[in-house]
Order: C-alpha cells, then sequence, then structure tokens
C-alpha cells in the first residue's frame, strides 16, 4: 500500500439500514427529537438523495455512505444556493442535518471515520445579519383592521394576526395552535409550542380574548382541531399565512402609505412585538421568554435594532468634541459692517 493512502473498509452497516436507524433510533427515541426537527431532517435528505441521484444516476436505496463524500456534500450545497436560490440560513441547516446523521454514522460505523470526518470538516456559511425589520405600531393597527370581517375567511384572519401580534409567536406556532391550546375560563392565555418541544403560555390582551372566544364558536370544537383552519379543516399553512398577509397588506397599503414597498413577512410581526415590548421598557428576560428564545443574548438583536434608545443614550452623554469657533473679523470688516 503507497505511503499517504487512506484505506477504507468495508462499512458494517448497509446505507438504508443506517439512515432508518438514524431517524427512527437516534432522532426519535434516544433524542426525543420534535416533529418539525424531523421534517425538517427528513426534507434535507429528500434534496439530498434526489441531488445525487441526478449526479451519480444511483437511487437512493442502491447508495452506499462512500457516495456522500465532502466534495459531493459541497457540490449539494452549492446547489441549494445557485439553483434552487436557497439562502445561507437554509444551507447551513441542511448542512446541520447532514452534519448530525455523519456524527450518528461514525459511532455506529467506524470503519467509515475517513468518510464522515471529511465531511464534518465543512463549516457551516458565515454570512451579514442585517438590522432587523418591524413595524410601527401605527402600521401594525392598519394591518390589524385590513382583512374583510364579513367573511368567514376575513375573520379568521384577523383573529390570527391580532393573535399573533399579542403573542410574538412564530408561524410554525400560529399554525399549530389547537383549541385545547386556548385557555379562557380562569385567565386569558395561548399554550405556545415552540422550537425544540419547548412550551410557555402567552397571556392575552382582552380583546385579542374576546376575538378568539367569537372565532372558537365558528369552528369546530374538538380539543385537537386546529384554531386557524384553511376550508376544508386542515391547519392553515406557513405558505398560506404569508398569502392571507399578502392579501391583507394590498388593504392595509390604502390607510397607511408608509407600508408600500416593504418586505413584510409573517415573521415581521414576531419581530415588530419584541421591538414593542422593548421600547414599553420590558426587560430583555421577560422578552427572551415572551418569545420563547433559548437565551437572552438571542434577544439581544432587538436592542441592537432599536435606534431610539440608542439616541436617548447620546442625548444623556454629553459630546466632547470642542465647540465650534465663532468667526472674529479684522477691524476693517468690522469697521465696514459697523458703517452699514
Amino acid at each position: 500500500m503507497p505511503a499517504g493512502r487512506c484505506v477504507v473498509r468495508a462499512p458494517q452497516i448497509g446505507f438504508a439500514q443506517l439512515v432508518q436507524d438514524f431517524f427512527l433510533r437516534r432522532l426519535m427515541q434516544q433524542r426525543g427529537a420534535s416533529a418539525r426537527t424531523i421534517e425538517s431532517y427528513r426534507d434535507a435528505f429528500e434534496l439530498l438523495f434526489g441531488f445525487v441521484e441526478q449526479r451519480t444516476g444511483k437511487p437512493p436505496a442502491a447508495l452506499v455512505l462512500a457516495d456522500l463524500d465532502a466534495p459531493l456534500v459541497l457540490e449539494f450545497l452549492e446547489h441549494l444556493e445557485t439553483e434552487r436560490g436557497n439562502g445561507p440560513r437554509t444551507r447551513n441547516a441542511r448542512l446541520a442535518a447532514i452534519h448530525s446523521f455523519m456524527h450518528y454514522a461514525a459511532l455506529r460505523d467506524p470503519a467509515s471515520l475517513p468518510i464522515t470526518a471529511r465531511v464534518l470538516a465543512i463549516p457551516a456559511k458565515r454570512f451579514d445579519r442585517p438590522v432587523l425589520g418591524y413595524l410601527t405600531r401605527e402600521q401594525v393597527t392598519a394591518i390589524l383592521a385590513a382583512p374583510d370581517r364579513s367573511t368567514w375567511s376575513g375573520q379568521r384572519d384577523a383573529v390570527l394576526f391580532a393573535t399573533a401580534y399579542n403573542t410574538g409567536a412564530r408561524v410554525s406556532e400560529i399554525t399549530g395552535l389547537q383549541v385545547r391550546d386556548v385557555l379562557l375560563e380562569r385567565q386569558s392565555a395561548v399554550h405556545l409550542h415552540g422550537k425544540g418541544r419547548k412550551e410557555r403560555a402567552i397571556p392575552l390582551w382582552a380583546n385579542t380574548a374576546a376575538e378568539l372566544r367569537a372565532w372558537l364558536n365558528k369552528i369546530s370544537p374538538a380539543p385537537d382541531a386546529p384554531v386557524f383552519p384553511n376550508r376544508a379543516g386542515a391547519p392553515l399553512t406557513r405558505s398560506g399565512v404569508r398569502d392571507r398577509l399578502n392579501r391583507a397588506l394590498a388593504v392595509a397599503e390604502r390607510q397607511c402609505p408608509s407600508l408600500h414597498g416593504q418586505h413584510i413577512s409573517p415573521h415581521t410581526l414576531r419581530h415588530s412585538t419584541a421591538m414593542h415590548l422593548l421600547e414599553s421598557g420590558t426587560d430583555l428576560a421577560v422578552i427572551a421568554l415572551w418569545l420563547g428564545h433559548s437565551s437572552p443574548a438571542v434577544t439581544h438583536q432587538y436592542l441592537e435594532a432599536d435606534l431610539a434608545a440608542k439616541e436617548a443614550v447620546l442625548r444623556r452623554l454629553a459630546d466632547p468634541s470642542p465647540a465650534p469657533a465663532r468667526f472674529h473679523p479684522g477691524d476693517r470688516l468690522l469697521a465696514f459692517l459697523q458703517a452699514l
């Protein structure tokens, strides 16, 4: 054997079995991963296997771990950005799923270490983090008033947007809200199921609670029924919420022209909730709990985006720059001016 060559021994477990064990044993049984994590990882592997089949002609069932070497994974990541139009965040999320699988493969099949080590060495892509966009209170008011409450879908949209702004919920948390999660008896709150199986209860304004109470009378009373269903009775999808928001924006722009030309997504409502809580003097730790952040450090981005808070600090700080010197004219010029 030539010096410096890396020998890969025959795999100790079939690739298809390894993938199944990763999802069923590692993610579900051992880690207790949430349904959203399973879906995200599943989507990543479906995209990866489709890409590999296009490149190699091998169907997923015929693959071996050696087919997923670092150069091919890098090609897949480039494909996501250049051909599918994904941003760095999505690219890094897909890579995280692959990395998690490779860690598991290395434990289950030590013979695969030369392959897994090279894939695990692929770094996440760095990217600029723009200042968060958020809405003013006037703009939020215009959006909340936009849906046509004379229609069933308009009533749903109005309650959905009000609940989203009140709670600062993620889109997945809003679409996953079930009737049992709305608490309107002894207290007015909603029970949100967030990332990583983290749950939190968020109190409701009296108006939001009243709108939810009226809306629940118009949908299925089953405890597991979605609070915001589509016409078929299934939960609204992420794209469905975006579409309904775009329709509301088209109406709101007539009453609030400052909305025109802005890029506004359902997540913008979440950012707006956080910023308005911050502007009201709410502590960052409380905002972190409200939004379901894993750490107040994540919430710090809202403080960075609060220009008004920075300006207030600047006003309290004396400017150390020397005062601008006044111009003192010479005697002849003074004499000229005084003679006018």
